[in-house]
């Protein structure tokens, strides 16, 4: 093999050099995920000897701002940990994130906490605040939560073991929320620190410089950090539905089945596709808006709605080092046919690179990392139908005060009962803009994608 890379670019060389590629594959002449793993792990250790900077900034970033978060906001001392470095165990570790976001309402800081217990299920709980209980057994002891925007509005705060198994759904079917940073929000607006740092070439954290210096020499120069901050407002995401009369008095086991899974899917759905490509207006700011997001050219001479094996390779070499662990891939089904397809041009000739047979499944991953096919990513041959991206460096702010209401009124004549839920929550990139390495002039970031190829 040749010599571990040192630069992006050199990632970039290696897996454009089929001998390199010959290499890092098993007998069966596909790429052995054991060899990738030592080559990307040897990538990341020499990435990091190299430029120190980069590892030292982005985890100091990390710690400074959730200790100031704290501090400013009056949050719950939670250790939401250290920026995890590649880790291909990464994803066995995402469980603490959820036990954590548990331990806040267990903790009594919670919306709905003082509510646990007082009905055995969700369908008791639905049919407790219905307009015809009420009248028939007047309003249950549970608080009503108003609207801070319209004193008239009113609803009822969901109890805190309904109101876990409804984020539980849309946590484990969603893209992004598994994989983000969830920032429990106390109040409607937090501001998070962040370094605006975009270059190493000469400083790092936005304008810090060290000097080596001689004995009894000056080291007068002023130099300091540049800061910035990103900030979190909740929005406001509502759902919507109607189920007869009949069904609520006759099925309680199927309305709650109903109810649990129409809304948990429909969350997790309309969460991703904010988190994904949001405009940030009234919403979500999503991936491919992000300031940090590095675009890849299409190849010289490349046709139009294709994708191709230089595309990925480019791609992969622009995500930042320590990354590599956390990174997936997600792309639109419409990807997939040109994956299948996909081969590496050697002269006149060339050979598969991603599906040899027809025998087995197909892969599940890309040069290792994870694959996740979503109708949410944009179609074939528009800039972000395929994104890599480190969710990791994505926030996600939970204002933690989902509601509920019944009418009956709004379906009278047809004898149903809707239900609106609403959640408030919003969600923005972390990281401000790409960076320059120390060494190299391409820009490395969590987020990747390849530009529109028309």
């Amino acid at each position: 093999m040749n010599a571990t890379p040192e630069r992006s670019e050199h990632v970039e060389e290696a897996l454009l050099d089929r001998n390199q590629i010959a290499a890092l594959s098993g007998a069966d002449g596909k790429l052995d995920p054991g060899k990738l793993g030592e080559f990307v792990k040897s990538y990341t250790r020499n990435a990091y000897e190299r430029d120190d900077s980069l590892k030292s900034q982005l985890k100091s970033a990390v710690a400074d701002g959730m200790r100031e978060f704290r501090e400013q906001n009056a949050q719950p001392d939670i250790n939401l940990g250290h920026m995890p470095e590649a880790d291909p165990n990464i994803y066995a570790n995402m469980e603490l994130t959820r036990v954590e976001r548990r331990q806040i309402a267990a903790n009594g800081r919670g919306p709905g906490v003082k509510l646990r217990g007082q009905w055995p299920t969700f369908a008791d709980y639905l049919t407790a605040i219905s307009p015809q209980s009420i009248r028939t057994n007047g309003v249950p002891k549970i608080y009503n939560d108003m609207s801070e925007a319209v004193s008239g509005d009113g609803g009822f705060l969901v109890p805190e073991e309904f109101r876990a198994e409804l984020l539980r759904i849309a946590l484990e079917s969603g893209t992004v929320r598994p994989r983000a940073r969830v920032i429990p929000m106390a109040v409607p607006t937090v501001r998070i620190p962040a370094i605006l740092d975009t270059s190493h070439a000469t400083t790092v954290f936005g304008g810090v410089n060290i000097l080596w210096a001689a004995e009894a020499a000056s080291i007068s120069t002023v130099t300091q950090p540049a800061f910035a901050q990103v900030v979190l407002t909740a929005k406001k995401l509502t759902g919507y539905t109607i189920a007869s009369n009949e069904l609520l008095a006759d099925s309680a086991i199927s309305l709650e089945a109903l109810i649990m899974q129409m809304f948990g899917d429909a969350l997790a759905y309309f969460e991703d596709d904010a988190f994904i490509a949001g405009t940030g207006a009234g919403q979500p700011l999503g991936v491919l808006n992000a300031p940090a997001l590095i675009s890849v050219a299409k190849e010289t001479g490349q046709a139009a709605t294709t994708l191709v094996y230089e595309n990925l390779v480019k791609m992969f070499s622009r995500m930042l080092p320590q990354s590599l662990g956390r990174a997936v891939w997600y792309a639109h089904p419409d990807v997939f046919q040109q994956l299948a397809q996909m081969s590496l041009n050697v002269g006149t000739g060339g050979s598969a690179v991603w599906i040899s047979n027809m025998v087995g499944g197909p892969p599940a991953t890309i040069f290792g990392r994870p694959v996740i096919f979503t109708e949410k990513a944009e179609t074939l041959a528009t800039a972000g139908d395929i994104t890599f991206a480190d969710f990791g460096y994505y926030l996600i702010g939970d204002r933690q005060a989902m509601q509920i209401a019944g009418s009956p009124h709004v379906n009278f004549t047809t004898d149903e009962m809707t239900w609106r839920f609403v959640q408030r929550v919003d969600g923005r990139p972390w990281v401000q803009s790409a960076l320059t390495p120390r060494n190299g002039t391409n820009t490395m970031s969590p987020f990747v994608n390849v530009a529109t190829r028309s």
